[in-house]
């Protein structure tokens, strides 16, 4: 089936956020039309919860503190078939997950991930990067997958998504996502977008420490024995 021959998909997006005030009006005006954007509030002090409410989000709370943990709260609140995963400190344009959700939507993927493409010096730190390339090799080890970019932004279904049972509630979320669906047999991909520089400094790799934590996490994910879980991802759009 071909993408035209499909109704253009609708999806929801989850943005998790940590005090992202500044960067939220401008994400939630690239969210493409007819979706439905999900911030998930991880303990912001600075009013995005308020703001992203005010600007037509749905806001949900999520008390325990992690990247992984407000991921997962936002998958839990979603309701469409798909679901379409941003930073929300506009470092990515939501918009750009439209075409990626269709290739899900037609089945020409079951997961399809955005590799970052710097667009200026300095956006990407050298510490991040290099922490990055080190995952990435270790998952192709461990899964044969050949996979440049962990990055977060990315699209599946909602159902299969839960199927996978993900129980990481930190930095390796989005590894154990993608390791888990390559020990379901899904079918992986990935395709360039922008990379921009964020707004405020990175919760997670703005500093050598976090990117340790991060390294740390994941690396945990990847010791996980291999072992397929039913969450069955093929489909397309009727």
């Amino acid at each position: 089936m071909t993408p035209s021959a499909c109704r253009p998909p609708s999806a929801d997006l989850v943005l998790p956020c940590l005090d992202e005030a500044e960067a939220l009006p401008w994400v939630l005006a690239r969210v493409p039309a007819g979706w439905r954007a999900i911030v998930v509030d991880n303990g912001s002090t600075d009013g995005s919860g308020e703001i992203a409410r005010d600007l037509g989000a749905t806001v949900v709370h999520e008390t325990r503190r992690g990247f992984g943990a407000a991921c997962h709260a936002g998958l839990l609140a979603a309701r469409a078939e798909l679901v379409c995963f941003c930073d929300c400190d506009a470092s990515m344009d939501p918009g750009l997950l439209a075409p990626m959700a269709e290739r899900v939507a037609t089945g020409e993927t079951d997961l399809l991930l955005g590799r970052r493409r710097p667009q200026q010096r300095g956006v990407w730190p050298a510490h991040a990067r290099a922490g990055n390339f080190a995952l990435a090799r270790m998952l192709r080890r461990r899964t044969g997958l050949r996979l440049h970019d962990l990055g977060p932004m990315r699209v599946a279904r909602r159902e299969a998504l839960l199927g996978l049972e993900l129980t990481d509630r930190r930095s390796g979320y989005p590894l154990q996502m993608v390791v888990r669906a390559a020990d379901a047999g899904w079918r992986v991909a990935e395709t360039d977008v922008p990379y921009l520089p964020r707004s405020g400094k990175s919760k997670v790799t703005g500093t050598w420490l976090g990117t340790w934590h991060a390294v740390r996490d994941m690396r945990r994910v990847l010791a996980e024995p291999p072992g397929a879980r039913p969450a069955p991802a093929a489909g397309a759009c009727a």
